[in-house]
């Protein structure tokens, strides 16, 4: 079953073209529109698919259970995984979107989830945006996925009460291990996107519509 979407498509789009698509997933106790509040500068980019977590947090919505902070409850931990693949492959039948442009970010739960998804999908994804978060221990222990060609922006805060600048560090050496693409930046706040690291991202990601608009002028 799909998971519960807030979707944009840039407004001046052209018939018969595809865009790049970024799809946005919240930390826990929030929502679709709170991530999708973050990434909205990109919304004539990008298709944004935000897609909100089925579990109810207080006032908002998570993806999966915890055991303990670093250790997701993992039966709905693969479940929500499995969900995520699901709305992403179901959107492409509903909106114009370039199978060779997919990217992914996420903050926190977020954050966790898409580095998780790409380690498993790898070329499926062009590119992953993760901020504060970390790649579980059973997701860094199996057969990680080709991501040789996946482009990846870790952002990590200097003083995350949630999860240590030990957490970030590996989480860049788990991709530099695999990928020569990876941007590492650090911020000096806790557990939330400065002003600082919102630039950053959205600057990241619009590169690589950069160098899209520039290869069609060429061809």
């Amino acid at each position: 079953m799909t998971l519960t979407t807030k979707v944009s498509l840039p407004v001046n789009r052209l018939p018969e073209t595809r865009y790049p698509v970024l799809y946005l997933l919240h930390g826990m106790g929030s929502d679709a529109a709170d991530i999708f509040s973050l990434f909205e500068d990109l919304k004539e980019k990008f298709i944004l698919v935000a897609i909100q977590g089925p579990l109810k947090r207080g006032n908002g919505y998570a993806y999966f259970d915890i055991l303990r902070i670093g250790y997701p409850e993992l039966t709905s931990f693969e479940d929500i995984l499995v969900r995520l693949k699901e709305t992403m492959d179901a959107s492409k039948d509903h909106y114009p979107i370039d199978p060779q442009c997919r990217f992914i970010a996420g903050f926190s739960q977020g954050a966790i989830l898409s580095m998780s998804i790409v380690s498993r999908y790898g070329s499926y994804f062009k590119g992953v945006a993760a901020l504060h978060g970390y790649v579980p221990q059973h997701v860094s222990a199996e057969k990680v996925a080709d991501l040789e060609a996946v482009n990846v922006f870790i952002g990590h805060g200097e003083r995350d009460e949630m999860f240590s600048m030990a957490v970030g560090r590996a989480n860049e050496a788990f991709f530099k291990d695999r990928t020569p693409n990876v941007t590492f930046k650090t911020y000096p706040n806790g557990h939330w996107v400065s002003a600082q690291e919102k630039t950053d991202v959205l600057g990241w990601l619009q590169g690589f519509t950069d160098d899209l608009t520039s290869s069609k002028h060429k061809d």
